[in-house]
Order: C-alpha cells, then sequence, then structure tokens
C-alpha cells in the first residue's frame, strides 16, 4: 500500500483535531508532537506497551523519549519525509490508549 504525504485539505481536515488536543507541529520539521504525563512509570510505560503492539502491526514507529512518568512522542513518516495518514491513525491510538489516565 503506497503512503503518501498529507494534502492540504487532510491537513485541514485530519490534523486539526489533533492539534485541539495538545498535539503541536514541529518547527523546521513536517511532524507532530506530544508530552503526556502519566500518574506514574506503570501507566506510562503500559500506554507505551499498547502503541508499541500497535506500531509494529501498523509497521508505523514512533520517535518517543520516556522518564519516569512523562512520554515525548513525536510522528513522522520518514518514507515520505512528512505527515501521512499514518501519523494521523497513530496518535489517535495513542489518545485512545492515554485517554483517562494523564
Amino acid at each position: 500500500m503506497a503512503v503518501n504525504k498529507l494534502n492540504d485539505e487532510e491537513r485541514k481536515d485530519l490534523l486539526t483535531p489533533l492539534l485541539g488536543s495538545g498535539w503541536k507541529v514541529v518547527e523546521g520539521r513536517d511532524a507532530i508532537y506530544k508530552e503526556f504525563f502519566f500518574k506514574n512509570f506503570n501507566q506510562a510505560f503500559g500506554v507505551m506497551s499498547r502503541v508499541a503492539m500497535q506500531a509494529e502491526k501498523m509497521d508505523h514507529h514512533p520517535e518517543w523519549f520516556n522518564v519516569y512518568n512523562k512520554l515525548q512522542v513525536t510522528l513522522s513518516t520518514h518514507d515520505v519525509n512528512g505527515l501521512s495518514k499514518k501519523d494521523i491513525t497513530l496518535a489517535k491510538f495513542i489518545e485512545t490508549a492515554s485517554a483517562n489516565l494523564n
């Protein structure tokens, strides 16, 4: 399945809701970023585990950094050097996996 970079219309329709939930466009790069804070390391690691399994299924892996209860996530599709629908799908999954925990 071919992966394409988001066009202007897709950016408006698909990216806007994520920006409204705290995701930010990375300056100088076609990527999105969000920090999540959890009650403790176990919650953060649990979310990371769920995201890791989904990322494997999608063959689309996040850039992330974790210290104790903080998880920093950057999404971009390296194959297209920018944002694709894969990033939107994974961001939505992360939102669902972390809902009511942070």
